[in-house]
């Protein structure tokens, strides 16, 4: 493995030693070569653990980009349209009006159940078969297409629940069998194996996501975890994956109104955030996704991807972070 310019270690170290930061991790790829791979801090509040580049971390919404991935790779193999409804591949789904939502409508978090289920707590959350006959018995909160509101939760379940139909194996599985294998990616999880528990940073604020059959969950919508080298070369080899077609279709923009629900504009394609929206110092053409002040992109224009984790939710350090790297390996720098 590469040692990361002095530059980028001395910017994680500074964060850990002022604080409130505990421990980090950042990882990029320039033209298919880790260029960086950079960790600093404790993987636990106590800092009994030291992070190293094999720590994992819980990387919430950063999910939402590799299972969009999973999609697009059945979308390749003709398996699955974007424009056809979701309810052609999952029947249950069309209950209560729910028949003209399309692939597209949730990709893009214009489907119009935004909201989770009724109940919807943790024990929710990590069973599977019931959050999914939650989510085919939730009415539309608008008609599909015409607004635009972030399905925090419910797109992760939708677009698994239509990998598992049409494939047989669930997201969790597909995502390794016919994702990370083929890239290469040995810690990009939806649900950490039992035997990788010990490798999972705390996550502070504590909260659910610290518990193990949490963790072991698959939550694609914001239960991902992975370390930062494996997220960043899921995008520097998604090239790899997916033709140049494919990747042009996932990434053209399908809507960037006003969020109704977190009242921000976000550039969106199918089920990545694009351009400066996923993550600092992205060019326009870039695609990925962020979560908790962690993100992971492409910049296909740069031959670039680069992927931030920590431990600690409540933070900015990724900007100067993604400073330090964008300037040790001499790649032009954020744009804002």
């Amino acid at each position: 493995m590469p040692r990361a310019a002095e530059q980028v270690q001395q910017v994680l170290e500074k964060f850990v030693a002022d604080g409130p930061e505990i421990g980090l991790q950042v990882a990029a790829y320039l033209e298919g070569e880790l260029v960086v791979d950079a960790w600093a801090g404790h993987a636990d509040p106590g800092r009994t653990r030291p992070v190293d580049g094999q720590t994992l971390f819980t990387a919430s919404s950063t999910g939402k980009g590799p299972a969009a991935s999973c999609i697009h790779l059945l979308a390749e193999r003709g398996l699955v349209d974007y424009g056809t409804p979701v309810c052609a591949y999952w029947p249950e789904f069309a209950a209560r009006g729910k028949t003209g939502v399309t692939v597209r409508h949730v990709l893009s978090h214009t489907a119009g159940v935004p909201k989770p289920p009724e109940g919807f707590d943790t024990a929710m959350l990590i069973d599977w078969p019931r959050m999914c006959a939650g989510i085919a018995d939730l009415p539309l909160s608008f008609e599909p297409g015409t607004r635009t509101a972030y399905h925090n939760y419910t797109y992760g379940y939708i677009v698994g629940e239509i990998v598992r139909r049409v494939d047989g194996r669930p997201i969790a599985q597909f995502l390794q069998d016919e994702v990370c294998r083929p890239q290469g990616v040995d810690s990009l999880f939806f649900g950490v194996p039992p035997s990788e528990l010990e490798r999972v940073a705390t996550r502070v604020p504590d909260n659910e996501f610290n518990r193990p059959e949490v963790r072991q969950a698959c939550i694609p919508s914001s239960g991902l975890i992975t370390n930062a080298r494996s997220l960043a070369r899921h995008y520097a080899r998604l090239p790899n994956l997916l033709s140049p077609e494919r990747i042009a279709i996932a990434t053209e923009l399908q809507t960037d109104a006003m969020d109704e629900l977190w009242h921000v504009r976000v550039k969106r394609g199918l089920g990545y955030r694009l351009g400066d929206d996923t993550g600092p110092g992205a060019g326009p053409r870039a695609f990925g996704h962020v979560g908790a002040a962690m993100f992971g992109y492409l910049d296909p224009e740069r031959q670039f991807a680069l992927a931030f984790m920590k431990n600690y939710i409540d933070s900015t350090a990724g900007w100067d972070v993604a400073r330090a790297v964008y300037a040790s390996i001499q790649v032009r720098g954020e744009r804002n």
